[in-house]
């Protein structure tokens, strides 16, 4: 997951590398082209999630499953692509990657919720619904495939 978030922010800066190269002026305090804009606004869109997905990632993996969480981080990867490549053409395109992204990051969120519940359940009571929570997530996992 970490070598393909990778490529996309190497992707999403040469975008925006290319876009500022065909802008006249030096610096980010020009007025540059629409084109320009929606390369920047959609790296920092992007680059502006990371850290939540990541978080969220983490922590859906350590506590609750390993498989769904990463399933459904490199789903929400594939998403912020589709996300960034909507917004290079209007802003109206980018809105399915984004709904979509947000139902993503609501599952791994979920997901973490469930294991830190599960956790205070065995701590508190001695009962361990961790098989139940893995089987589940294992089965809601590719249902985020449905746009």
């Amino acid at each position: 997951v970490c070598f393909v978030l990778f490529l996309l922010t190497a992707f999403f800066a040469s975008k925006l590398e290319h876009e500022s190269k065909h802008c006249n002026g030096k610096g980010f305090q020009r007025p540059g082209t629409s084109a320009f804009d929606r390369v920047y606004t959609a790296n920092q869109n992007c680059g502006h999630a990371y850290p939540t997905f990541l978080a969220v990632l983490w922590c859906a993996g350590l506590l609750c499953s390993q498989a769904p969480a990463a399933f459904a981080g490199l789903m929400y990867l594939f998403v912020r692509q589709k996300y960034f490549v909507g917004y290079l053409g209007e802003r109206t395109q980018s809105t399915p990657g984004y709904l979509f992204g947000k139902r993503i990051i609501l599952f791994l969120f979920l997901m973490s919720v469930a294991g830190i519940l599960n956790y205070y359940l065995i701590f508190f009571f001695g009962s361990d619904f961790e098989m139940y929570i893995k089987t589940i997530t294992s089965a809601i996992s590719p249902l985020l495939l449905i746009p």
